[in-house]
């Protein structure tokens, strides 16, 4: 579908979301102007600019990985809601 013909009730199907008359009447001009700006931005000549996923450079920052003491059974155990002979007891999640 070219995006001439891009609608609201079509991109709201896509969603999954539910729009009153007034909301898909309301929402369509703001689409169409998103579309409009979206046409002016290939206009624009960019042959010249590396692709990348970020605007700023990304570092990881990593630091040593050094043991370090946890908490003990009882003190793991202290806030849960439920226990049972030391251990935690959760709701049964598959069959």
């Amino acid at each position: 579908m070219s995006s001439q013909n891009l609608d609201v009730p079509y991109v709201a199907h896509l969603a999954r979301i539910a729009l009153s008359e007034e909301e898909m009447a309301t929402f369509q001009p703001q689409l169409g102007r998103v579309l409009e700006y979206v046409e002016q931005l290939k206009a624009v000549d960019v042959s010249h600019v590396e692709p990348t996923a970020h605007a700023m450079p990304v570092y990881n920052v990593f630091r040593q990985d050094e043991p370090q003491s946890g908490l003990s059974k009882a003190e793991a155990l202290e806030n849960a809601p439920r226990t049972a002979n030391g251990l935690f007891v959760v709701t049964k999640v598959m069959e």
